[in-house]
């Protein structure tokens, strides 16, 4: 990563307060699922925990996720190479694998329901719909500045401008930031029942 991230368009050398802002969310989320993660070990131990196996269609988002972080690089790329029919076409791809990821949690709530797991039959249970739902609140926060990006594709005319180069790599951040986070959650969620 390139230190110019940091610096402002005017060229002062100051930290982008945008970017700034953006890492003190990040930081800020990284506590929250922190807390709910180390919460999540202390009520296991202390027992009546319920047992469960996570749904298929949660290991499919997960490759779904990854996929379409993969496809908003390369979105990221092809800005920064004026090739703007491949940004366009990588964007669109990234978006709509945002928006296929939520419907593919939503569809293993479904399944975990129908399985028995719900928010009053156990801990385990509300805990798990409390940590995915709340990924999913911030994944929706991250879709819509995806869809917006792919908006201002589609519409504006396509021009490379540092402003706008530094708009897409905070929207790249913070989508790569949020699959991470899923791999993170999917992966303690299969390892810590």
């Amino acid at each position: 990563m390139e230190a110019t991230i940091f610096k402002r368009e005017d060229g002062s050398g100051r930290l982008n307060p945008q970017l700034f802002a953006l890492w003190v969310g990040m930081a800020s989320m990284i506590m929250l699922f922190g807390a709910f993660t180390s919460a999540y070990i202390v009520k296991q131990g202390a027992g009546n925990w319920l047992q469960f196996s996570m749904p298929w269609v949660f290991y499919l988002s997960t490759a779904v996720i990854i996929v379409s972080s993969i496809f908003l690089h390369l979105a990221y790329n092809a800005f920064k190479s004026f090739q703007w029919q491949r940004y366009k076409i990588m964007l669109l791809l990234a978006t709509a694998l945002g928006f296929a990821f939520m419907v593919l949690q939503y569809e293993g709530w479904i399944a975990l329901f129908e399985s028995g797991v719900d928010l009053r039959a156990n801990v385990g249970g509300s805990f798990f719909y409390l940590i995915t739902g709340a990924h999913a609140a911030h994944v929706l926060g991250g879709i819509t500045t995806l869809a917006v990006t792919c908006l201002l594709a589609f519409t504006l005319p396509l021009k490379y401008s540092e402003s706008r180069k530094n708009k897409i790599e905070m929207v790249l951040h913070f989508w790569h930031f949020l699959g991470g986070l899923w791999i993170y959650l999917f992966v303690f969620l299969n390892v810590i029942r």
